[in-house]
């Protein structure tokens, strides 16, 4: 296990330091491309290797823009990337969305998740051989049958409950479900202590809620019981306690870097996150 306090900051030459998030969109429609431009290269004897595809997962209270900091890094590398919309539903339901992304992205990836979206990508890479790797960050690593509130509660820490802010509302079914959100008064604190106040603010009001029924959904697979599996244990963290990080990463045997950071590692140290990724990327697709 590799220990880190505070990320090395990168120098990436002309690429902005902050992404929008339309960088992510535009990510996925060069991916579709990145497989024949590197049958042409290669043709030309320009490059040998294509690397692979980095597909990103969020999490809950997340969306796609947490990992804009990550994106930037890893197109600066030469890495395709795309960032999923997680609908935040269920394991299930959302592994199935996931894996239209996986269907549609063609060759070698890099499956990576962060909080609840480990949970997803556990599922959505199962028996699928273009997933070379899994990359958890400050996630989730289920077993069959567990569930994100069981892991969430194995070891003290987590002072998540007391954060939330529950809305229930009427399925057109008639029957009642419940959305939960962070306070955004407390979404700092809770959720990413190690990021500048204006941006957990601006993250607090864009946050996306999850369903209470999906942190109480079953996981059924494991992806990372066949596929090789990196994971970045963050020790600050409030929502998934640091105890419940390590061992479902000893459980994984994944190759574990430990980091002082909050629960939105990819947002505080994204150069540190980029680095693993690659790190798993240059280990399984040669």
């Amino acid at each position: 296990m590799v220990s880190i306090k505070g990320g090395r900051k990168r120098l990436v030459t002309g690429v902005v330091s902050t992404v929008t998030a339309g960088l992510a969109l535009g990510a996925f429609a060069l991916s579709g491309t990145a497989s024949g431009a590197a049958k042409t290269a290669e043709a030309a004897g320009a490059d040998r290797h294509t690397k692979p595809t980095i597909v990103l997962e969020h999490g809950a209270f997340a969306d796609g823009s947490s990992w804009n900091g990550v994106i930037a890094d890893l197109r600066a590398d030469g890495y395709p990337v795309v960032a999923a919309a997680n609908p935040l539903r269920g394991p299930a339901s959302d592994a199935t969305a996931l894996r239209t992304v996986l269907d549609h992205v063609k060759g070698p990836k890099i499956l990576v998740g962060h909080s609840y979206g480990g949970n997803v990508i556990s599922e959505a890479a199962t028996n699928d051989p273009e997933v070379k790797a899994l990359v958890y960050v400050a996630a989730f690593l289920p077993a069959p049958g567990e569930t994100a509130l069981e892991l969430t509660n194995k070891y003290p820490g987590s002072t998540l409950p007391d954060a939330l802010d529950p809305v229930t509302y009427q399925q057109a079914d008639g029957t009642t479900a419940t959305d939960l959100y962070i306070q955004q008064d407390r979404f700092r604190h809770q959720f990413a202590a190690d990021v500048p106040a204006q941006q957990a603010a601006l993250m607090a009001a864009e946050q996306r809620p999850i369903a209470q029924a999906a942190l109480e959904e079953k996981a059924t697979t494991a992806a990372w019981k066949t596929i090789p599996s990196w994971d970045i244990v963050t020790n600050q963290d409030l929502n998934i306690p640091a105890a419940v990080q390590r061992f479902m990463a000893e459980r994984a045997h994944a190759h574990t870097t430990e980091v002082a950071a909050s629960h939105s590692v990819a947002v505080s140290h994204p150069g540190l996150v980029a680095d693993v990724i690659e790190r798993a990327a240059r280990t399984t697709v040669r």
